[in-house]
């Protein structure tokens, strides 16, 4: 293993099958799979997987994988049809899982060979020297799960509950004893789905009658927590910890190397420092991602549960979203290190995922340029995982109204819909920049040269971080509310990163602390001279003297960030 791969940090390149390899037009508000068409597995070839791994992703988050619960129907193929009172849209959600032991039917050629049609996707993905993620959903399953590929001696999930009971520690489901389930949707023209007694609904809702905002699909499981009277019954093993484990474990033999896992916070931490550990006996390279909401547990999650990664969307998402839009200071980005010191390497950065509205939709940035200095430091802050969403490095604005999502500034994740700009590069499955318009194609650019910069450049691998903001906040000639900057250094490099989030050219002159200079073995009495890597700003054109009163200088174009390398050459003494 070269130097450079073993410093290779993970880039989550998130896409959906069934959005990805759409080549319908149609576009059919609420249409059908018929009408709109739907991605396949085999529609993501090696020219596209190739395309993806130029871009300087490591790994691919493959989003509606396993069968869930939609409209279209497969019962020719033996699989339960699902009612229309309980699924989001006619594609449904994937995260209203259906069947934990296939993949979806939606995404095949062949409907009867759909599990062999994923097995060569992750064998085409590995062989682009590509790892493969899947979503694994542990907290809810849909109204109507019912597995029809389950291995030999497998029991379905609620197949042995006691309904009678509202919690049972072996059952599998929460229920509501003497009520009838009542959707929020009712389909004019067809039987109500009837459940009775009914189910506690996905998101921790205890009513019969959950809301339109509550997640009505999806049933929540049971890992032992006797919600009513705020006991845990953790041991002996619950019945539904064993029939998870046996879930990650079936995944983990078809040679996928990580789960990001869906709501994880909502599911006992307990759970997840027994079940890590069991799979990680057998498979000990395999990773877990958290999608968790709570900074206070950050710790907890890592330490504690075992995840090797978490979702930082509290602190670094937040804020940076806030940066870019000009609602908050650029100097709030150090809260966002300061507050994982010490474990950064677990957090995961993104700007955009399917839960997001997308940065060129008018809620957020509604030009993807305008977000540029964001990817830069979140390419080059530190050294943690990044995740990039299919489309964003296009551009794609999420602004369709496809169903039943509105227009809402995210790619629809319920409906059959093909996006403008991923259609456009796939071409006719050739995947090449060429297919682009040229302004499209430039983002795209710019996306490759960070992220392959951030495998690259010593400092960014290894190196170390340090913050030049926090010392020029009250540098009139720095503008802390609108430009940040830091220093990434080791002994083969120093980089100087500076981004300038605001709408107008600005100049800028930084103080750099002899503390800097302690710490990277450097004496203070020198010039520093440097070119941008990203070739985006120019240093002003005389040499930056640096010294205890002096300081880099430089001019940085609107929306804007520069990667400098510098170079020195120590002062004459005269």
């Amino acid at each position: 293993m070269t130097i450079e791969q073993q410093h290779r940090r993970p880039v989550i390149y998130q896409l959906l099958p069934r959005l990805f390899g759409n080549r319908s037009t149609a576009n059919i508000p609420g249409g059908t799979n018929e009408q709109n068409g739907c991605g396949k597995f085999n529609d993501i070839s090696s020219y596209a997987l190739e395309s993806i791994k130029e871009l300087g992703n490591t790994h691919l988050w493959y989003t509606g994988i396993i069968e869930h619960a939609h409209l279209t129907d497969y019962s020719k193929y033996g699989i339960a049809k699902d009612h229309p009172d309980v699924v989001k849209g006619r594609a449904g959600s994937p995260y209203a899982i259906k069947d934990y032991y296939d993949v979806d039917p939606d995404l095949a050629n062949s409907v009867p060979d759909r599990m062999q049609e994923f097995e060569a996707l992750v064998k085409r993905t590995h062989d682009a020297g590509l790892k493969v993620i899947i979503d694994l959903v542990p907290n809810h399953v849909a109204r109507h799960y019912v597995s029809d590929a389950k291995p030999d001696g497998v029991t379905d999930f609620g197949e042995d509950d006691d309904v009678s009971k509202a919690f049972h520690r072996d059952n599998n489901f929460y229920y509501l004893p003497g009520t009838k389930f009542q959707s929020p949707i009712v389909v004019p023209g067809s039987e109500s789905w009837n459940e009775e007694p009914a189910k506690a609904t996905g998101n921790d809702c205890f009513k019969p009658n959950p809301s339109v905002n509550d997640w009505y699909e999806t049933v929540k499981l049971n890992y032992g927590v006797d919600f009513l009277k705020g006991e845990n019954h953790f041991s002996p093993v619950p019945d539904t910890w064993k029939k998870m484990l046996d879930v990650v474990l079936f995944w983990a033999s078809k040679k996928v190397d990580g789960f990001r896992c869906d709501m994880a916070a909502l599911v006992p931490v307990e759970f997840w420092t027994w079940m890590i550990d069991e799979v990680k006996r057998q498979y000990p390279s395999l990773q877990f991602i958290a999608e968790i909401y709570d900074s206070e547990r950050y710790h907890e999650f890592i330490f504690k549960a075992g995840f090797d990664f978490l979702y930082d969307k509290e602190l670094f998402y937040n804020t940076m979203r806030g940066v870019i839009k000009g609602h908050r200071p650029a100097i709030e980005l150090t809260s966002c290190w300061q507050c994982t010191d010490g474990f950064q390497h677990h957090m995961v950065y993104f700007l955009e995922n399917h839960d997001e509205q997308r940065i060129a939709s008018s809620f957020f940035a509604d030009n993807p340029q305008k977000a540029l200095p964001g990817v830069v430091v979140m390419a080059t802050m530190q050294r943690n995982p990044l995740l990039i969403y299919s489309g964003q490095e296009l551009g794609e604005k999420g602004m369709d109204k496809e169903g039943f999502s509105g227009m809402d500034g995210r790619t629809s994740i319920f409906d059959y819909w093909s996006p403008e700009r991923i259609q456009q590069w796939a071409g006719d499955g050739d995947f090449k920049v060429d297919n682009l318009p040229d302004e499209v194609r430039q983002l795209r650019q710019n996306y490759s040269v960070i992220l392959n910069l951030s495998h690259k450049a010593p400092a960014l691998m290894k190196g170390l971080f340090y913050d030049l903001s926090w010392s020029n906040v009250r540098n009139e000639a720095f503008n802390s509310s609108s430009v940040y900057a830091y220093f990434r250094y080791c002994s083969e490099q120093i980089l100087l990163v500076i981004a300038n989030f605001s709408g107008k050219d600005l100049d800028y002159r930084l103080h750099v602390p002899p503390h800097f200079f302690d710490l990277a073995g450097l004496s203070e009495r020198f010039y520093f001279t440097g070119h941008d890597l990203l070739k985006n700003n120019k240093m002003l054109q005389f040499p930056a003297e640096v010294a205890l009163n002096a300081g880099l200088g430089g001019h940085l174009k609107k929306h804007s960030a520069s990667v400098y390398e510098l170079k020195y050459e120590m002062m004459k003494r005269g």
